[in-house]
């Protein structure tokens, strides 16, 4: 059996004695253009990246994502463009395993099929349904396996331990935890070392899963998270964006020296 891109990564980091370092990037924040720049620079730093679909009404995003969502839409971001972005960014040699993430709707609105054929042929790696839970996403998760594509299953705090175990068992080569129950970006209501007490629980339950922590991961909370698989940042990148823009600076040169940072702490 061929390891998958995303499983070959967190083979890489946990040689290297070190959590796998995921961003996350809105698709077309602030231009098309500067989307592909910041995923082309930060690949060198990163082992994954996540590219979100920008969507109107994100339920899972705090102020940081909506607002380079927003961004994203006013500029007349749309699927298509979203494909293409992912397209040439798989021809950088430097490139990454590459997760979209976003919301059903859009996948339902493309059409499941037409949208992981699509998926397929630019190379995507992985999909991040946030409002397709389990285990209404049975069937479409096995229709992504089919393409050999990632779908990352989803679990928080509140997930009851017999759920937990149904979700590892049908999850494929990554499980996103989410730390605390709150939108993206949120201040880290639990200290690091509660986190961790939760996240090791899951990780008892199959071992050899790669879990990753997300939500309110910051250059100041992710040192004291790197015993976990792979740790998401993507509010602290978006606002990084943000700043740029309003301070007339290049987002690019100052995404990466965030993304640099964060590196460094967790290697």
């Amino acid at each position: 059996m061929t390891l998958s891109p995303i499983n070959l990564a967190f083979k890489k980091t946990k040689r290297e004695n070190r959590p796998a370092l995921l961003t996350y990037t809105v698709a077309g924040d602030n231009t098309k253009k500067k989307s592909l720049e910041i995923l082309n620079s930060i690949s060198k730093y990163v082992d994954i990246c996540e590219l979100g679909f920008p969507h109107n009404t994100p339920i899972g995003d705090g102020g940081q994502i909506q607002t380079s969502s927003y961004r994203a839409i006013n500029n007349g971001i749309k699927m298509k463009d979203i494909f293409q972005i992912v397209k040439n960014f798989k021809k950088n040699k430097n490139s990454k395993p590459l997760i979209l993430m976003g919301y059903y709707n859009m996948v339902y609105q493309y059409g499941e099929n037409k949208f992981l054929n699509k998926c397929k042929q630019v190379g995507v790696n992985g999909l991040i349904v946030v409002d397709l839970p389990w285990p209404d996403n049975k069937i479409f998760a096995k229709k992504c396996k089919k393409k050999s594509i990632t779908f990352v299953q989803l679990v928080s705090p509140t997930t009851s331990k017999y759920r937990i175990k149904r979700i590892i068992k049908d999850s494929h080569d990554m499980i996103y935890y989410i730390s605390m129950l709150s939108t993206t970006g949120g201040k880290l209501k639990v200290s690091s070392k509660e986190i961790l007490k939760n996240y090791i629980k899951i990780k008892k339950i199959k071992k050899s899963k790669n879990i990753v922590i997300g939500f309110g991961i910051t250059s100041k909370t992710i040192a004291s998270l790197k015993n976990a698989d792979g740790l998401v940042v993507g509010s602290s990148i978006c606002k990084e964006i943000s700043k740029s823009i309003k301070n007339r600076q290049n987002p690019v040169t100052n995404v990466t020296n965030i993304v640099k940072r964060l590196r460094k702490k967790i290697s």
